[in-house]
């Protein structure tokens, strides 16, 4: 797989910037998830709009496990709506998310490691010829397609054979990310997918999510790593404790500020608070309240 100039420090130049937004192919209005007495998620607006990453970022627990399976049709919301196309949904399985172009690709990547690339790329969607009932697999045909996609990503592999166990994280990334393009999808969710990756397979993988935003996909990036985000992000979504904390777009915030949000920059003042009652802690390298607070230009959410 050729990966020149695909480590973290050259995702930027991935980004395309200034492109205006697509329209919207998914969004949340008000959406909300409660599990009984226990609400997930309340009260949250999100688009995702054609040829745009909207990044999606939150500590644990913040509610992005429960996004993702709204969007990718787990769960039902309980409150707000959830438009596709400007049509209201209710999805009853993630296959009827996938049918209408919403595809979701987990940490985990729904890959069997002893199986050759080409087996996953297509499994449980195997291409077969012949008459019924004696169909069997069309491998030719299976290889061949895998091979044109991957290239079409960008994604050069030399043995299709191989195991996918085989390769690194980030290229069994790129293989889903192709894959879930080839069937279709037009909203691209990633769960996490550079979280176990080193700094350059991580280049890797934001440079795949960059060339899917440039066929036009609408990519939602959730993570945890606001430095990530910021590569190749076009809008930016900040949850806590199930809330919108933050949305606000490229040009209206920096990388700094993204990262004070991410941090929880009013819970961070006010530990520095209590830490300079405590003797023998330093706290006037720390940010105060005013580095940390007061983001302008960003819209906060419920």
């Amino acid at each position: 797989m050729t990966e020149e100039g695909s480590d973290a420090t050259e995702g930027a130049a991935v980004r395309k910037a200034g492109t205006a937004p697509g329209p919207p192919v998914a969004e949340l209005r008000g959406a909300g998830k409660s599990y009984g007495t226990v609400r997930a998620l309340h009260g949250v607006d999100l688009t995702v709009p054609a040829g745009r990453v909207t990044c999606v970022l939150g500590d644990n627990g913040a509610g992005k496990s429960t996004l993702i399976k709204i969007v990718s049709g787990l769960h039902r919301h309980t409150e707000g709506s959830f438009l596709v196309d400007g049509t209201p949904v209710r999805f009853d399985s993630p296959r009827d998310a996938l049918d209408r172009g919403i595809a979701a690709v987990y940490q985990d990547l729904a890959t069997v490691p002893l199986m050759p690339v080409w087996r996953n790329f297509f499994l449980g969607s195997e291409l077969t010829r012949g008459p019924w009932p004696v169909r069997r697999l069309d491998i030719a045909r299976m290889k061949e397609t895998a091979d044109r996609e991957l290239r079409d990503m960008g994604i050069v592999l030399d043995d299709l054979e191989q195991p996918v166990g085989t390769l690194s994280g980030g290229q069994r990334q790129c293989v889903a990310i192709a894959r879930a393009v080839h069937f279709g999808a037009r909203v691209l969710i990633l769960d996490e997918p550079t979280a176990a990756l080193g700094v350059r397979q991580s280049g890797v993988v934001l440079k795949y999510i960059a060339a899917a935003r440039e066929r036009g996909l609408g990519v939602v990036f959730i993570t945890h790593n606001p430095h990530h985000a910021y590569m190749v992000g076009d809008h930016f979504a900040v949850l806590r404790l199930g809330t919108l904390e933050l949305s606000a777009g490229r040009d209206e915030i920096t990388l700094e500020e993204l990262t004070n949000h991410m941090a929880g920059g009013a819970e961070l003042a006010a530990l520095k608070h209590e830490l300079a009652q405590v003797r023998g802690v330093d706290v006037h390298g720390l940010p105060g309240a005013a580095e940390l607070g007061g983001t302008a230009g960003v819209t906060p959410g419920g």
